[in-house]
C-alpha cells in the first residue's frame, strides 16, 4: 500500500509530466517533500523520466472510482413551478440539463458506469439515455414516503470505490470529479458562516459532525466518494439505519455521518464556490438563467 504523500504525486502523474515546484504546488506538499517522495517513486519504478509506469497505474487501481450513484428520485419542491412537470435534476439552465454536467464529469474522469435512482416522473430521466446509453436506472417507488436514504437503500451495494452524488447540483468546474481517492471523501466549501447544512473538522480535515449552521466551517456539497471498505460497511449500515425508527426520514448521509460515525473516517475534500451550486429556488433559478423570468 502506497503512503498518502506517495499516492498525491501519483495521482498529480496521471495529469501530466511536471517538475517538482510545480508537484509541490499541485500537490500542497513542501519541495523538500516533494523531492524525496519522487525519488521513492522512482526507486519503486512507479515513475520514470516519461512519468507514470504502468506499475504506478497498476499501484493506484484499488484507489480508482468505478462507478457513480446519482440520487435523483425526489420532487424538488423548493423549485416549483418549474418542478411540476419536469424533475429537477432535467431542468434546463442556458439550455443544459443539469445532471448533465455532472454526468459529463463522471465521463471526462474515466467513469462510465453510472446508475441513477429515480422515482418523481421517472419515466422523463429516459430522454437521457439519448445522449447517455451507458446508463442504468434504479427505481424508487417509496420517493414519496421517505428521505433519500429509500434510494441508498436501493443502491447500497452499489457504493463500494463509488461516486453518490446529489442530482441536482450545477457543475461549472468538472475538474472536480477526480477518478483516485485515498480515502472516502465529501465534497464542501470552506466558509466563514453559513447556515446551511456544514461539516466540522478535526486537524487532519476529518469530518467530526454535521450540522446544520456553523462558523468556520465547511459547508456541504452533495457528492461524496466512498471506497471499498466504507461502501462495504455502508451497505449494512444503510439498511440498519433505514429499519430503526425514525429511519426512515434520515438523509442517506446521516448514516456514516451522524448514526454509525465511529464506523468511517471520511475527510473533506475543498471545492470553490464558483465549482457548483445548489439551486434552490425559484428565484435563484431566475438569477442564473434569465430566459425563466418571461
Amino acid at each position: 500500500m502506497i503512503t498518502r504523500k506517495q499516492f498525491d504525486l501519483l495521482k498529480e502523474y496521471t495529469k501530466g509530466t511536471f517538475s517538482q515546484r510545480e508537484l509541490a504546488e499541485r500537490s500542497g506538499h513542501s519541495l523538500g517533500t516533494v523531492n524525496k517522495v519522487c525519488k521513492e517513486l522512482l526507486d519503486l519504478g512507479l515513475i520514470n523520466s516519461d512519468g507514470i509506469t504502468k506499475s504506478g497505474l497498476k499501484e493506484l487501481e484499488p484507489y480508482a472510482a468505478k462507478r457513480a450513484v446519482f440520487i435523483a428520485a425526489g420532487f424538488g419542491s423548493r423549485l416549483v413551478p418549474i418542478t411540476l412537470n419536469t424533475p429537477k435534476p432535467l431542468v434546463r439552465v442556458n439550455g443544459k440539463r443539469i445532471i448533465d454536467g455532472l454526468i459529463d464529469a463522471c465521463l471526462a474522469a474515466g467513469i462510465d458506469e453510472i446508475y441513477i435512482v429515480r422515482g418523481y416522473l421517472s419515466e422523463q430521466f429516459d430522454q437521457l439515455l439519448y445522449k447517455y446509453p451507458m446508463i442504468k436506472f434504479i427505481e424508487n417507488s417509496l420517493f414519496n414516503e421517505c428521505n433519500n436514504i429509500s434510494s441508498a437503500l436501493l443502491a447500497r451495494d452499489l457504493l463500494q470505490n463509488s461516486y453518490v452524488f446529489e442530482a441536482d447540483l450545477l457543475i461549472s468546474n468538472p475538474s472536480i470529479i477526480e477518478k483516485y481517492h485515498y480515502q472516502s471523501d465529501f465534497l464542501g466549501i470552506k466558509v466563514d458562516r453559513t447556515d446551511d447544512w456544514c461539516f466540522e473538522v478535526d486537524k487532519n480535515n476529518i469530518i467530526k459532525e454535521e450540522k446544520v449552521g456553523g462558523l468556520n466551517c465547511w459547508q456541504m456539497v452533495g457528492i461524496s466518494y466512498w471506497d471499498s471498505a466504507d461502501g462495504l460497511k455502508l451497505a449494512s449500515d444503510i439498511k440498519t439505519n433505514f429499519d430503526m425508527p425514525g429511519g426512515k426520514e434520515r438523509y442517506w448521509e446521516q448514516v456514516p455521518l451522524v448514526t454509525f460515525k465511529k464506523n468511517y473516517s471520511v475527510e473533506v475534500k475543498p471545492c470553490l464556490k464558483t465549482d457548483i451550486i445548489e439551486i434552490d429556488t425559484f428565484k435563484e433559478l431566475i438569477a442564473i438563467d434569465k430566459s425563466y423570468s418571461v
